[in-house]
Parts: C-alpha cells; sequence; structure tokens
C-alpha cells in the first residue's frame, strides 16, 4: 500500500500541505488579507501545548515604517525578499503566557503558581511549545493556499527591543506570505532523510 493510501489525507491536500510545498523567496504582489490571517489561525490554534498553555504570538507587519525597522534587523540575505513580500509576520513567544493559564487549562487552574512562577522555566516552556505552535502555523500558511517563506537570520536582540520593549515576548520566527512568483520562487529541494536512517523501534 502507497503511502497516499495509508494516510486519511486525500493525495491532493498530502501535496499542498509538503510534498509540493516550498519555502519561497520570490512571492506576487497579491495582497494577503486580514481575513486569510484570521483563517490561518482559527485552524492552526487548535496545534497542542504543554498545559494548553499557547504562547504564540503573531504580530503583521503591514506599515512601511515598521518593514523598515524589521528590515534593519534582517541579515543581508533576507533583507530584500522581506521588503518585497505582500506581507510578513513576526512570531514571537510570549513569556508570560502563563497569565491566560487559569482560563485555558481549567482542570488545574493553580498550574501558573505551581509550574511556571520562575522566568527561566516560563521562558524555555513558551520556546518550545510555541516553536509548536509556530510549526502549525506553516502549514496553515499552506493550507490557506498561500506559501511561506520562515527566516530564523535575524537579530532577535534588536528585534524583540524594537518591537517588544517591555521584554516579556521574545522572537522565534520572521515569515513571508503570499502567493509564490512564477520564476524562481524557491530553490531546488534538498534531500531528506529515508524513514531507517530516523525510525527506530524499541
Amino acid at each position: 500500500m502507497s503511502t497516499n493510501e495509508t494516510l486519511a489525507l486525500d493525495a491532493a491536500a498530502q501535496d499542498l500541505l509538503f510534498r509540493e510545498a516550498h519555502t519561497v523567496s520570490a512571492f506576487t504582489d497579491e495582497p494577503v488579507s486580514d481575513e486569510q490571517i484570521q483563517a490561518i489561525y482559527d485552524l492552526v490554534k487548535y496545534a497542542p501545548t504543554a498545559f494548553n498553555q499557547q504562547p504564540l504570538r503573531v504580530v503583521l507587519v503591514r506599515t512601511p515604517e515598521a518593514r523598515e525597522l524589521l528590515v534593519g534587523h534582517l541579515m543581508d540575505g533576507n533583507k530584500a525578499k522581506t521588503s518585497a513580500a505582500p506581507l510578513t509576520a513576526i512570531l514571537v513567544a510570549d513569556n508570560e503566557f502563563h497569565e491566560e493559564l487559569p482560563t485555558q487549562f481549567p482542570a488545574f487552574p493553580g498550574a501558573k503558581d505551581a509550574f511556571f512562577s520562575e522566568r527561566s522555566v516560563r521562558e524555555g516552556s513558551a520556546r518550545l511549545n510555541g516553536a509548536l505552535q509556530a510549526a502549525y502555523f506553516l502549514v496553515g500558511v499552506r493550507a490557506a493556499g498561500l506559501a511561506a517563506g520562515p527566516m530564523t537570520g535575524f537579530d532577535a536582540e534588536g528585534i524583540n527591543k524594537e518591537f517588544f520593549p517591555e521584554g516579556d515576548h521574545s522572537v522565534l520566527l520572521v515569515v513571508n506570505i503570499g502567493k509564490p512568483a512564477a520564476e524562481d520562487a524557491w530553490f531546488p529541494r534538498g534531500p531528506r532523510l529515508a524513514y531507517d536512517e530516523v525510525v527506530t523501534t524499541v
């Protein structure tokens, strides 16, 4: 039985989300609406997180002034494509996520103080669980028929100070979003490890 037949997701959806999807560097100028981003969020908000903590926060960079500030903190290879992308989002971890736990984890409202009273513990948990949510966000962008260009090539301290001066948020990814350009939108796909190189049974 082929992979296509083994999975519940139909082959077209598998291609859209995985096999035919690429990290995109060049986009068309077609805009990305707030409604599209809301639809993406309303899908990916169901990503699993420990204690249902949901530390991910998304900042949509829409004004020219904010775009210029952000681009100034990117590595040189990421500047031009971010300046030209129809939409850029900053994905960050909220290190004060624990304040939401009494309502978001009603099974144990005391988790806020029992597990996350120390800032260093919250930061580690926010980074891990925020990264899980960020991965779902990228798949959600693909599910919307858009493409994502996630980047980690930036001055994280600079972005944090520029956009989150209160110190409660830590940048995880910068993501360009839009429709891929007709030509040179992505590099050739790199190799992937085979199943037998990754999966073992004990």
